[in-house]
């Protein structure tokens, strides 16, 4: 155990932390299809012709990627039970995780709705097409593809940055490898491999953003 690195010590921790990394995982890809959800009635909101819900959706947004992730998480954690809405440090982390992404993907979705012609949608409304199936059957096929590539730079940044949900004591992969470190006095094998497995995950994301642009290609 003198050693700087003990393989032996680094196979014996190796089920905690790869078990706290599947949570990890789960808890990104929940945090992420939730922001997916959310970010688009903020991007409709965003591009609406009412000035004033653009003005405050705009204010929310450009707030949110304003300030640290690390102080709204903090928030919802510490300050929501002040005002009577108490939750478990999961929930927190996957409200704030969703909210702080979902602002930085309303913009992803809006610039990929604008970069659709508005020919398109005076065409679609000259065949009678209501709003909904406009925007379901003629703008998101076009608006997609392009946003693939950023939607998938915002999924590896959310692998990172669930990181974060350490300081609420979350049991994910950073707080694993703290405690290991705690426990056994040796924290340069918990954290190395944690580093391992998160770079792991996010070439796992890259390379699934990859396979979703060559499939929407083919589609």
């Amino acid at each position: 155990m003198n050693t700087f690195f003990s393989l032996d010590f680094a196979a014996s921790i190796m089920p905690r932390l790869l078990f706290a990394a599947s949570v990890t995982v789960k808890l990104t890809f929940l945090s992420y299809s939730i922001a997916l959800i959310f970010a688009l009635p903020l991007a409709l909101a965003r591009t609406s012709s009412n000035r004033y819900l653009a003005m405050a959706v705009g204010s929310f947004i450009e707030c949110v990627r304003g300030t640290p992730m690390l102080v709204q998480l903090f928030l919802v954690f510490y300050g929501l039970p002040k005002i009577g809405f108490t939750m478990q440090p999961v929930t927190a982390g996957v409200l704030a995780l969703s909210v702080h992404y979902g602002c930085y993907l309303a913009e992803v979705y809006r610039a990929g709705l604008q970069a659709v012609h508005t020919t398109q949608r005076e065409a679609a409304w000259a065949l009678s097409m209501s709003p909904i199936d406009t925007l379901k059957s003629v703008i998101l096929p076009q608006a997609i593809p392009p946003m693939i590539p950023a939607l998938g730079t915002y999924l590896i940044g959310m692998f990172k940055d669930a990181a974060l949900l350490a300081s609420i004591s979350v049991f994910e992969l950073l707080t694993t490898a703290k405690l290991i470190g705690t426990e056994s006095f040796r924290y340069t094998e918990p954290m190395t491999i944690a580093g391992l497995l998160f770079l792991c995950m996010s070439l796992g994301a890259a390379g699934l953003t990859r396979l979703l642009e060559r499939l929407w290609v083919i589609r």
